[in-house]
């Protein structure tokens, strides 16, 4: 007896919003755990920290294997270089460019990465947006910069460290996406080929980028009791950080993980205030949180309607079914907020 079409749309709901939480709660906890690693604590050393992220998770899938829960696949050796490029680029690109810029410019800066996104999924993915889509779109932008922006200034060292964090995070997020289809990979599964190699990278160019971003060598540094705990606290909640997005991307799509990706930002900027009491909730901010939720609100109902966001999918003559139909077109469901 097959199941109703309501019970797998009921079912994928629940699915697609337990992904989603998985990775706000991941994502916000090890921003709350670095906060108070480097704010508090001192402790600079993003890169390395990074590094030490994936040899965590890297633990974790050798595990998995072990134990017969991760199945063996395939990841061509071209492939998995290209993404540890991409992905180690934007790392590093984040950190120069939060290094050069102010905040301000540094929050514009990753904006910037939903129209780049954007843009990749028309050129790569063949995805056309309704007019409501793209507002709704614009609509998350506008409020997020409200929430975050303050002063602003550009130079040109800091300019081009922004342009190439923002294509570099934009093309690996877009990457995972583009593995997981044509590979047929699932998270675990990328994560076992990806988390390796980037752990491997990062710890051995880690320490001398941080050298050269903070002027300190992380091997020198004063660690204590409740600063390795921080550490190991980090490397814990960057495994579930690392699957999520995976997933998250895998399920839906990189704009629409960027999109509400934002609702993390709100929930930090809230946490924030409560735990470190530095950042106010005023108007100001309070308004930007309401306009940008409003934008997460219509870019669910938008993109999830017929024609919201669908990619073209072309047909071999001889299955054509249709009259004039070369070229139809394939619903993508996002995640309904």
């Amino acid at each position: 007896m097959g199941v109703a079409p309501g019970s797998k749309a009921e079912r994928k709901a629940a699915l697609d919003a337990g992904a989603w939480m998985f990775n706000v709660v991941t994502s916000v906890g090890i921003i709350m755990a670095n906060k108070a690693l480097m704010a508090t604590h001192g402790f600079s050393f993003a890169t390395t920290l990074t590094g030490l992220h994936f040899l965590t998770t890297t633990l974790m899938t050798s595990v998995m294997k072990w134990l017969g829960y991760i199945q063996p696949s395939y990841l061509p050796l071209q492939e998995l270089v290209k993404f540890v490029f991409f992905a180690n680029l934007s790392i590093v690109g984040m950190n120069v460019s939060l290094m050069w810029n102010s905040v301000g410019f540094y929050q514009i800066a990753k904006l910037c990465i939903i129209p780049v996104l954007c843009f990749l999924e028309i050129l790569f993915d063949k995805v056309r947006y309704s007019r409501d889509t793209k507002l709704s779109i614009m609509l998350v932008l506008v409020g997020v910069a409200v929430c975050t922006v303050t002063d602003v200034s550009v130079n040109s060292q800091g300019l081009i460290a922004a342009i190439i964090a923002v294509w570099s995070t934009a093309l690996q997020q877009h990457y995972v996406h583009h593995l997981q289809r044509k590979y047929s990979l699932g998270s675990f599964h990328l994560l076992g080929h990806t988390a390796p190699a980037q752990a491997a990278s990062l710890l051995i160019f880690g320490p001398f980028v941080d050298l050269w971003l903070t002027d300190k060598r992380v091997d020198t540094f004063g660690y204590t009791m409740v600063v390795t705990f921080f550490i190991v606290l980090s490397c814990i909640i960057a495994v579930g950080t690392n699957l999520s997005q995976f997933i998250c991307i895998g399920r839906f799509t990189a704009v629409s993980f960027q999109v509400l990706g934002h609702m993390k930002t709100i929930l930090v900027l809230t946490l924030g205030f409560f735990l470190f009491g530095k950042e106010g909730l005023n108007f100001h901010v309070a308004l930007g949180m309401t306009i940008a939720v409003i934008g997460m609100i219509w870019y669910g109902i938008a993109s999830s309607k017929p024609g919201g966001k669908e990619r073209q999918v072309y047909i071999p003559i001889s299955e054509k079914t249709q009259k004039h139909g070369i070229l139809s077109s394939q619903s993508e469901l996002d995640l309904k907020v």
